[in-house]
């Protein structure tokens, strides 16, 4: 047995007086870009200067207001890409940037270096403030905890006076879902009165889930309790950073925005440490499926994986919210016969609304396509085939005939896997239109018959081929089908009965040509099938179609 007394639960926050749960998200935060240096640090190989441009170029034209472009003194490669940046002049007036330092005066005498010649920049500034990280790794109290934050603000205010632009300070207490509330509150309350924040000159106080520690509940709550505390509250923007450690880093964010997270930092498909950053392209796409404008240019979701995949070297899980090349794939026979409804209902409403089962977005809407919907393989049922030769290809087969014709397509499919579309149409023509032997339909002339009274009957003049022998043969009834089923019955001495029958166009224009859907009953034996035919006259196809429901019910079965 795992030996999981080895572990302890982290402390919840006690805050009865919590207001999240009743609200929801409204509009979208300030998003935050950390691609260019958390999420890069965290790569096996990370990204050169012109990879870092084509990424930083991909993020200004999503609508990223605010960028972290790295962390200059760490090193060379990181000081040049910013330079390049200022040099080439690539950083739009719109965008802000963000560097990072840790508070030591050499790394925030090197951020400055980095950062002259742009006119407004977020300097962000951090130190670890938990408790597990002020007792093994820095061996500090309390208080000289606190000493480094405050004194991180004196040094950027010091080297301000050589800064021509306009600096925006952002602090994080790192570790903070590990830092004591009360101590987290005092830390970021003296960073704010060093700074001298005020409502024309905020402070960013970032508080980030550097590892996830409990669920998304106790985040929110810890956002929420630092929302209604800290000092000076008006003077601040409030800015989560959620990780994702334990699978939840989403829902924290999600969830710290209903307690009063007014930014968010992140990344691009939640790259980054460990199991990443949050991913805020799933933020984004989850906001627009709820109708609330993400204020990002989310719309070619291929391209952007495209560009991520390219820059980071990382492949993207076919499984991965939105992005993956799987998500809008159904295997399931129920979901593929629901989607199936759920999109042939949609033209039947003038809403506008989407609501599509198993579907919470239309992929047309983020750039994906309808093809790769419904794949089709041995746990496919009748609904699945059945949508691919209505989505596809235009035939829209009778309910009845949903099952028949799946069952030929799983055959396939539990012995060689998943049946591409292609191959399903390959399948329908063989089995049904193109079901032309041993009875070959030639040609067939009607002639309506007048009796006394005004009464009609249609005499159908049928030429056909058995086995290559042609043969001409006489019926009546009382419309097309019913007389060249007639003439059938009488030349091959057979008892059939047409239990059902429909037709539909298949295509528009001068060339449009017709489908037509034939239920055959076996009357000895009770067996039934259907047969398709496909011609430019609609009459043709329909005894085409019954041609070919008498070769599949009485010799096609028999082979």
């Amino acid at each position: 047995m795992m030996n999981f007394k080895k572990y302890k639960r982290v402390p919840v926050v006690n805050f009865p007086e919590r207001e999240w749960p009743n609200k929801e998200i409204e509009k979208a935060p300030i998003w935050v870009s950390v691609d260019l240096r958390d999420g890069n640090q965290a790569l096996v190989e990370p990204m050169v200067v012109e990879e870092k441009v084509e990424m930083f170029n991909m993020l200004v034209k999503m609508g990223f207001k605010e960028i972290e472009i790295g962390f200059p003194a760490a090193s060379q490669i990181e000081f040049d890409f910013l330079r390049q940046l200022v040099e080439r002049k690539m950083i739009p007036d719109d965008v802000t940037v963000q560097v990072l330092t840790q508070c030591r005066d050499h790394l925030i005498k090197r951020t400055f270096e980095a950062i002259q010649g742009i006119p407004k920049a977020i300097v962000h500034i951090y130190n670890s403030t938990s408790t597990l990280q002020r007792e093994v790794v820095f061996h500090d109290s309390k208080e000289e905890i606190k000493k480094i934050a405050i004194d991180g603000v004196k040094m950027v205010q010091r080297y301000m006076d050589t800064y021509s632009g306009k600096v925006i300070l952002e602090y994080s207490p790192e570790s903070f879902t590990g830092t004591e509330l009360d101590y987290a509150k005092e830390v970021c309350d003296a960073v704010v009165a060093e700074w001298g924040a005020t409502p024309e000159n905020k402070v960013i106080i970032n508080l980030p889930a550097t590892v996830e520690m409990n669920t998304p509940n106790v985040y929110a709550d810890q956002i929420e309790w630092m929302n209604k505390n800290l000092n000076n509250r008006e003077s601040i923007i409030l800015s989560i950073h959620p990780h994702n450690d334990r699978g939840t880093g989403i829902a924290a964010a999600e969830l710290a925005m209903l307690a009063g997270a007014e930014r968010v930092e992140g990344t691009l498909l939640g790259n980054g440490e460990r199991t990443g950053n949050v991913d805020i392209l799933n933020l984004a796409y989850n906001m627009f499926s709820q109708g609330i404008d993400p204020k990002l240019e989310i719309s070619d979701i291929k391209k952007i994986v495209e560009v991520c995949e390219r820059c980071t070297k990382m492949a993207v899980d076919p499984r991965h919210p939105y992005a993956g090349k799987l998500v809008f794939t159904a295997f399931s026979g129920s979901h593929q016969d629901a989607i199936s409804k759920g999109v042939a209902a949609l033209s039947e409403r003038e809403d506008g609304i989407w609501e599509v089962p198993y579907l919470p977005i239309d992929p047309a809407d983020i750039g994906r396509e309808y093809e790769p919907i419904v794949r089709i393989n041995s746990q496919s049922g009748k609904g699945g085939v059945a949508f691919v030769m209505d989505t596809y290809y235009g035939f829209h087969l009778p309910k009845g005939m949903h099952k028949e014709f799946a069952d030929y397509i799983q055959a396939i499919a539990e012995k060689q896997g998943e049946v591409s579309p292609e191959q399903i149409m390959e399948e329908f023509k063989k089995e049904y239109i193109e079901c032309k032997e041993p009875l070959h339909f030639r040609k067939c002339q009607i002639v309506d018959q007048e009796f006394e009274g005004g009464a009609f009957q249609t005499v159908a003049q049928l030429i056909y081929t058995d086995h290559g022998r042609e043969k001409k043969v006489e019926g009546r009834g009382n419309g097309p089908v019913d007389a060249v089923q007639r003439a059938l019955e009488k030349s091959l001495g057979i008892r059939i009965r047409v239990l059902d029958y429909s037709e539909h166009a298949l295509t528009m224009g001068s060339e449009a040509q017709a489908a037509s859907y034939i239920h055959l009953l076996n009357q000895e034996t009770g067996e039934a099938t259907y047969g398709v035919g496909i011609s430019s006259n609609i009459t043709r196809s329909s005894f085409r179609g019954i041609f070919s429901a008498v070769n599949r019910l009485f010799y096609l079965k028999k082979d």
